[in-house]
């Protein structure tokens, strides 16, 4: 290896991934790793601009459609399978590109950050008590009293991340917020890698993110979602991935209008954009590349910094 591996992050949308293979063609040792909590299922791949299968022949890519899409994927099982992956492509004399947006994954991935153990039958009894308002404010009521500093960090309203933090206190003793000490500690990763951050401005942004689901659409994203639904195949992690949940509202009834249905997927990913946008920016070891329109116009000034 004759470079250090490199980190394409930045918010949903923002052209990640067809920069990457720009920079993958340019180099001849470089294979891609999706940083992508939600590429990881089969079957998934409309609603995930998932890289194509021409484009997956052209350049290696690791961590894609390598789960069920009713498999409960983790943090702890990526960060493992995301290293087995790197170590392999550098067993071969290659290079890493990870490219991703899942603020998370790409830390779990580059940082030493211990991940909490599970136990999937705690986590479902704290989702069935967590599963009513009521049963809700009770569950971050404990939470508050238990482990502040989760508290904090949590909404309360999202059952999802009160439970696993009162799983985590519940079959380790230890507090949730414990484990994510190093969440804000940015200090040497755990192998040579460069972070680079992709920054459109955010009118752009928003434009690209709406045209985006507006291609979707045209691609076929319903009826992806309703031949997934039809073979009850989706897990939960799966079933909240953008794109998917709000179709499958409008399947289920609860949005009847598709319009609305892609409205709502739109401005979500807009506020989750501005989520990623915050979480990376806290990161100082990231070197930001802007673009007033086309993402690849940073290619060259991409291609010089990480060298060959």
């Amino acid at each position: 290896m004759t470079a250090p591996h490199l980190a394409i992050v930045g918010p949903t949308a923002s052209g990640k991934s067809a920069l990457a293979l720009e920079v993958a063609w340019a180099f001849g040792d470089v294979e891609i790793v999706s940083i992508d909590s939600m590429q990881v299922y089969r079957g998934l791949d409309i609603g995930t601009a998932k890289p194509t299968p021409a484009e997956r022949a052209a350049v290696p890519h690791h961590l894609v459609d390598v789960a069920d899409p009713g498999d409960e994927w983790s943090v702890a099982r990526f960060q493992r399978e995301a290293r087995a992956a790197i170590a392999d492509i550098e067993r071969r004399g290659h290079r890493a590109l990870l490219v991703g947006g899942t603020g998370l994954y790409v830390q779990a991935v580059i940082d030493p950050l211990a991940i909490p153990p599970e136990d999937r039958a705690v986590r479902d009894a704290l989702l069935a008590r967590t599963a009513t308002p009521v049963g809700l404010a009770a569950a971050y009521d404990a939470l508050q009293r238990a482990d502040p500093a989760a508290a904090a960090r949590i909404e309360p309203g999202n059952a999802r991340r009160v439970a696993r933090a009162l799983e985590v206190l519940e079959i380790t003793g230890r507090p949730f917020s414990s484990f994510g000490a190093g969440l804000q500690e940015f200090g040497p990763p755990v192998f040579p890698v460069r972070i680079a951050g992709v920054w459109l401005p955010r009118p752009v942004l928003n434009d690209r993110i709406e045209r985006r689901f507006a291609l979707m659409r045209a691609a076929g994203l319903v009826d992806e979602v309703r031949g997934l639904a039809g073979q009850g195949a989706l897990s939960r992690t799966a079933r909240q991935a953008i794109g998917y949940r709000e179709v499958l509202a409008h399947l289920d009834g609860e949005i009847p209008v598709l319009d609305d249905a892609f409205a709502a997927a739109v401005v979500r990913t807009r506020q989750f954009a501005r989520r990623q946008r915050m979480w990376f920016r806290r990161d100082p070891r990231i070197r930001w590349f802007g673009a007033s329109g086309n993402p690849c116009s940073i290619l060259p000034a991409l291609l010089a910094s990480w060298g060959a």
